[in-house]
């Protein structure tokens, strides 16, 4: 997965891990509600309908205040190797989540954010990159602490 436009941020990070591991802490919604979202974050998943036209709708909390409520449409799921969605909830974008093994115990993992202007792109790219990098350390955690 590359960054081909100003309007994305991409973020990746080989994890030590097989690809049906990674895959697995983010398509089963139990596990991908102890990684998922910056560090100190918990979540509420209310819905998780991994197909596309399904519906995710969670709720993230935040470490010291706020809940912040997330929706958005899968629009592609090809297992062990791509997610996408659509967010419906602000800020507005999609996402793309690849998937792709290196070898037998390491898999290459990558968010791509797709935004609608390249103003857009910039403007949360400050903020989203260093998150996106603690969502890969929270998941290499947990995926360490479950082996």
């Amino acid at each position: 997965m590359e960054q081909s436009t100003d309007r994305e941020v991409l973020s990746s990070r080989v994890i030590d891990a097989p690809i049906n591991v990674v895959y697995n802490f983010f398509a089963n919604a139990e596990l991908l509600k102890t990684w998922w979202g910056p560090e100190g974050f918990t979540n509420t998943i209310h819905e998780f309908d991994l197909k596309p036209g399904g519906k995710w709708i969670l709720t993230m909390h935040g470490p010291e205040k706020g809940n912040y409520e997330n929706s958005a449409i899968f629009t592609k799921v090809v297992p062990n190797r791509l997610v996408a969605w659509t967010r419906l909830s602000q800020p507005l974008f999609d996402m793309e989540v690849g998937f792709e093994a290196l070898d037998d115990d390491q898999t290459l993992i990558s968010f791509k954010m797709i935004f609608a202007s390249v103003e857009e792109g910039e403007k949360m790219r400050k903020f989203v990159a260093p998150k996106n990098e603690e969502n890969f350390d929270r998941l290499q955690r947990v995926i360490k602490e479950g082996s």
